[in-house]
C-alpha cells in the first residue's frame, strides 16, 4: 500500500461468532484527508474502528495503520500507536465526575511526563480552538449536549493524534450544535494536520465536510468516492441511503404472506402465527 495512505484495509473479513460483518473490505484513506463510512445501521462500520484500534482482529486481511499491520503488533508496539490515534466515542464519554480541564487533561497526565504547568497550557489551547476555554471549570452535568461533544474533540486531539476517529459525532445534536461539530472537524482536521475517519448516519452535514465517502452494505464496500460522485451514484443501495427513501433494497415492509392471505388464516390467537 502506497505510503500515501495512513490507514488501509486489505481485503478484510470479520466475523462475530459464525455472523459475518465485513468480506473482502479494501479501503484507504490518505494523509490530511477527511474520510465518511457511512451506511445502514448494523452494517460494520464501528467494528472497522475497533479493528483498527486493534480491540478485534480480521479473521482474514491485514488492517495497516501507518503501514504495519495492527493485528501482529506486539503490546508496546499497538500501545504506542495507540496513542497516536484519537477517538471521540458516540455521546461523547466524559468523565462525569471530572471537570471539563481534568477530561481535556487526562491523556496528557496518563500517557506523558509534562510538567503540570505544560499540561495547564495545553488543555487551555485545546478548549480554546473548540471555544470551551471559558467552561473548564464545568462538570459535564452541567454542559448541553453539544458542548459535552465539543469537550470530547478537546480531549480526543489532547495527544495531537495522527488519527482521529469519530463514532456517530452528530448523533442526538440540535442543527445548531450539528452544524458547529461538523465544522470543527474539518477545521481541527486542516488546522493540526490531522487525518479523520468519521462514522455517521447523517447525510447532508457529512458530505459537506468528507473529502471522500465509504458505503457499507451486507458487510461490503458498496461504493466510495467524492461526496458528488455518491450523490450521482446508479447502485440502488446507495441511491437510496443518499436520498433517505423509505423502501429499495433495505425493504420498509418486513417479509409477510400475502396480505390477503394474512387476514383468510384461521385465527389461532392475536399475534400468533
Amino acid at each position: 500500500m502506497s505510503p500515501e495512505f495512513l490507514v488501509a484495509f486489505d481485503r478484510v473479513d470479520f466475523a462475530y461468532d459464525s455472523r459475518l460483518v465485513l468480506e473482502g473490505i479494501s479501503l484507504g484513506v490518505r494523509r490530511g484527508e477527511v474520510v465518511a463510512v457511512m451506511g445502514a445501521s448494523g452494517g460494520g462500520k464501528t467494528t472497522l474502528l475497533r479493528l483498527l484500534g486493534g480491540q478485534v482482529r480480521p479473521r482474514a486481511g491485514q488492517v495497516l495503520f501507518d503501514g504495519e499491520d495492527v493485528a501482529t503488533m506486539s503490546h508496546a508496539r499497538l500501545y504506542a500507536a495507540r496513542r497516536r490515534m484519537g477517538m471521540l466515542f458516540q455521546m461523547g464519554a466524559l468523565f462525569t465526575d471530572q471537570t471539563v480541564f481534568d477530561n481535556v487533561a487526562f491523556a496528557l497526565r496518563e500517557h506523558t511526563r509534562l510538567p503540570e504547568a505544560m499540561i495547564r497550557d495545553l488543555v487551555l489551547m485545546k478548549l480554546q480552538a473548540v471555544g470551551l476555554r471559558g467552561a473548564r471549570d464545568l462538570y459535564p452535568a452541567q454542559l448541553s449536549g453539544g458542548m459535552a461533544r465539543r469537550v470530547a474533540m478537546a480531549r480526543a486531539v489532547a495527544l495531537d493524534p495522527a488519527l482521529v476517529m469519530y463514532d456517530e459525532p452528530f448523533a442526538g445534536l440540535d442543527p445548531i450544535s450539528l452544524g458547529i461539530s461538523a465544522r470543527l472537524i474539518r477545521t481541527l482536521n486542516d488546522a493540526l494536520g490531522l487525518t479523520s475517519i468519521i462514522v455517521s448516519h447523517d447525510v447532508e452535514e457529512t458530505f459537506a465536510i468528507a473529502d471522500r465517502v465509504f458505503i457499507l452494505g451486507n458487510g461490503r464496500l458498496l461504493a466510495q468516492g467524492t461526496p458528488q460522485d455518491l450523490r450521482a451514484s446508479s447502485e440502488p443501495l446507495v441511491h437510496q441511503f443518499v436520498r433517505g427513501e423509505p423502501d429499495g433494497p433495505v425493504r420498509f415492509h418486513y417479509p409477510a404472506p400475502d396480505l390477503g392471505e394474512d387476514f383468510l388464516r384461521p385465527q389461532r390467537g392475536v399475534g400468533r402465527p
